[in-house]
């Protein structure tokens, strides 16, 4: 029986994403056919389409993946409506996922993603409630190259290190994140 929990499904399922991830490192998105993806998992066609309509399809399904064990991390926070602003956590995911983030932005999922959450009642007390939308979309581009450059390199610098570049950038604004020390 083909049911969502059956650990044979799990099994495939997992195959087909790590040789897509794989492929995704070297190719675009619109050169990997099924047919890529069945051959180096060792697996066929009908395995795919059982679990995916298309590439497309495995494609968000990875972005939802990441996104829903991104914001597990964020619970508790989430939860409580309480902010931290401590994105060492996020730095960390990163460095630890830095493939799974690679895919996620080579896919072009930044343009909409889900990944950081901005603190917008902050925001608007911070500046007024003036432009906060600009303020908002300053950050999260920043912070999204920050990210990417960050992972081109290899992310060489520790969680810590970038999260100093990210608090620096608001040092004597007075909305540095909190456990900052300032």
């Amino acid at each position: 029986m083909n049911t969502p929990n059956n650990r044979r499904r799990r099994e495939s399922v997992e195959k087909i994403e790590r040789v897509f991830v794989d492929l995704l490192q070297t190719r675009e998105l619109g050169d990997i056919r099924v047919s890529d993806i069945c051959k180096q998992a060792g697996l066929n066609r009908t395995t795919f389409y059982a679990n995916f309509a298309d590439v497309y399809a495995l494609a968000d399904s990875i972005r939802d993946k990441l996104e829903q064990n991104l914001a597990e991390l964020y619970r508790e926070e989430i939860e409580t409506g309480y902010n931290s602003n401590d994105y060492r956590k996020l730095f960390r995911h990163i460095r630890d996922n830095q493939i799974f983030y690679r895919t996620y932005f080579k896919l072009g999922y930044d343009n909409r993603y889900r990944i950081v959450a901005y603190d917008e009642e902050r925001a608007r007390r911070e500046f007024g409630g003036r432009f906060v939308e600009y303020h908002m979309e300053f950050f999260r581009s920043g912070l999204t190259s920050i990210i990417k450059l960050w992972l081109q390199n290899g992310c060489r610098e520790t969680p810590d290190e970038l999260f100093e570049v990210i608090r620096s950038e608001y040092r004597g604004r007075g909305i540095c994140p909190p456990g900052s020390g300032e």
